[in-house]
C-alpha cells in the first residue's frame, strides 16, 4: 500500500527515542490533509474509538489523521475532537503533552519540531508544548512517568510545567481521573528504572494526596531512627523502591512495596515513633486502594501478604518453628513457591531500603527457604504407611513440620 501521495510523518516516543539513542519499539505516524474515506478505500482498518486512528493493511502500524482537542467538560474524557483534513502538523502536534514528545520526522528523516524539543532533549528538560496541557489530567501521571523512565538520563521537570500541574491539582482536575487510567499509568511508572521518582513528582505537585492519598500520609511520619536512620516514613517507602529496581523486582513485588507500610499512617500521634501493629493495620488500607483503583488480583494478593507478614519475615529467626510454619501456609508456600520467592523479593527490598543500610544482607531469605525446604521433604506416604487415615494423617505431617523446622534452627548459625 503506497502512501506516497499522502502527507505522513512519524512521530512521538519513537522520534523521541532515536534522538536519545534509545531503542524503538513502538512506531506511530499521523496522516495530514486525509479525510477517514479515504483511509478505508485504501484498505485501512478504522480502530479508535474516540479519534480516528487506522492500521495499516499491510504491516498493521497505527496511522492517525492529525487532529485537534478542544476541552468539553471535567475529566479524562471531557473532549470534542476534530479530525478534518485542514488541520496542520503543526496543530495536531500543539496538543501532545510534552516538547519531547511533540516533534515528528518526514520519510526522508528531516525533522518538524515547531515546539524545540530537541533543546529540551539536550537541556534533559520535561516541559509542556502549550497550556492546552492543563485540559487533560492524565498528562500530570504521563509527567511523572516519564520523570520515572528518563531520571536516569537526567530529565527533570520544568519549573513551568510544575507550577501548571500545581494549577490543575488546585483546580480539581486530578480528582476526576478514572481508576483505570491511574493504575495504567502507576503500572508502567513501577517497572521503571527510577519508580520513586514518579511518586516524588505526583507528591511536589499535591496529586499523590488526590490519587494515593495513603502513600501521601506517609510522609512526615517518624520511625524510631534505631530502625530507621531516614526516619521519613515517606522517604524509607522511596528508599525501599530504590531498592526494588536493584533487586530486579516485577511489577507485583514493586507494587507491594510501595504499599507494604501503609499502616504508619494511623499510627496515634502519642505513640510515634514507634508503629505496633501497623502491619495488621495496613491490611485494609491495602485492600480498599486496590479495590479503588482497579489493581490485579496478582498485585493485590502479594501486597496483602507482604504488609502483614514482613515484619516476621525480618524477625525470623526470633520465631519459634510453629510460627515459622504458619507464616509458610499464611503465605500459601506449599502450593504456591513462587509466592514466597516474590514475598522474600519485597521484603528484602523493605529492609535494605533504610539509609545507610542499602549494602545489608538479608540472610532471613536464605533461612526461610530452607524451612520450606524442609517441610517439602516430607511425604504424606510415610504416614499411611504407619496406618494413620484421615484427619490424623494432616496432624502427623503438621507435627512433622515443626520438628523439622525446628532442627533448621538448631543446625543453622
Amino acid at each position: 500500500m503506497s502512501l506516497d501521495d499522502l502527507s505522513v510523518y512519524e512521530v512521538g516516543g519513537a522520534v523521541r527515542d532515536r534522538l536519545l539513542g534509545l531503542p524503538v519499539t513502538e512506531r506511530d505516524w499521523v496522516v495530514v490533509g486525509a479525510p477517514a474515506e479515504m483511509m478505508v478505500a485504501r484498505g485501512f482498518k478504522p480502530v479508535g474509538r474516540d479519534f480516528p486512528v487506522f492500521l495499516h493493511p499491510d504491516t498493521g502500524g497505527e496511522y492517525a489523521l492529525a487532529r485537534t482537542e478542544r476541552k468539553t467538560g471535567p475529566g479524562y474524557h471531557g473532549f470534542s475532537v476534530c479530525a478534518d483534513p485542514s488541520v496542520t502538523l503543526e496543530e495536531d502536534l500543539s496538543r501532545r503533552d510534552l516538547t519531547i514528545n511533540a516533534i515528528a520526522a518526514r520519510p526522508d528523516g528531516t525533522l518538524i519540531d515547531p515546539y524545540n524539543g530537541q533543546a529540551d532533549i539536550a537541556a534533559r528538560r520535561l516541559r509542556h508544548v502549550t497550556e492546552a496541557f492543563r485540559e487533560d489530567p492524565v498528562r500530570i501521571l504521563r509527567l511523572a512517568r516519564f520523570a520515572a523512565r528518563f531520571a536516569n538520563l537526567g530529565f527533570a521537570v520544568d519549573e513551568q510545567t510544575h507550577a501548571l500541574c500545581r494549577d490543575m491539582v488546585d483546580a480539581g482536575e486530578v480528582a476526576n481521573l478514572v481508576a483505570e487510567r491511574v493504575w495504567q499509568e502507576t503500572q508502567k511508572a513501577l517497572i521503571s528504572d527510577s519508580p520513586a521518582v514518579f511518586i516524588r513528582v505526583l507528591r511536589d505537585c499535591g496529586a499523590l494526596a488526590v490519587l494515593y492519598p495513603e502513600v501521601d500520609c506517609l510522609f512526615g511520619i517518624p520511625q524510631p531512627p534505631r530502625h530507621h536512620p531516614e526516619i521519613d516514613s515517606g522517604e524509607h517507602v522511596l528508599l525501599a523502591m530504590d531498592q526494588a529496581v536493584g533487586l530486579e523486582c516485577n511489577l507485583a513485588e514493586r507494587f507491594a512495596v510501595l504499599v507494604h507500610d501503609l499502616g504508619k499512617g494511623l499510627t496515634p500521634a502519642a505513640e510515634l515513633p514507634r508503629h505496633r501493629g501497623h502491619e495488621e493495620a495496613g491490611v485494609p488500607l491495602v485492600e480498599a486502594l486496590c479495590e479503588r483503583l482497579r489493581v490485579s488480583s496478582e498485585c493485590r494478593d502479594l501486597a496483602r501478604a507482604v504488609t502483614r507478614y514482613h515484619l516476621q519475615c525480618h524477625r525470623i529467626r526470633e520465631l519459634r518453628a510453629s510460627s515459622i510454619l504458619a507464616l509458610l501456609e499464611g503465605l500459601d508456600a506449599f502450593r504456591r513457591p513462587a509466592r514466597l520467592e516474590s514475598f522474600l523479593k519485597a521484603c528484602e527490598a523493605d529492609y535494605r531500603g533504610r539509609l545507610g543500610l542499602a549494602d545489608r544482607a538479608y540472610p532471613q531469605a536464605a533461612f526461610l527457604r530452607d524451612c520450606l525446604q524442609r517441610c517439602q521433604a516430607l511425604s504424606a506416604d510415610a504416614f499411611i504407611e504407619r496406618g494413620l487415615t484421615g484427619p490424623a494423617i494432616g496432624e502427623a505431617i503438621h507435627r512433622a513440620r515443626i520438628k523439622a523446622i525446628q532442627t533448621g534452627i538448631d543446625t543453622q548459625p
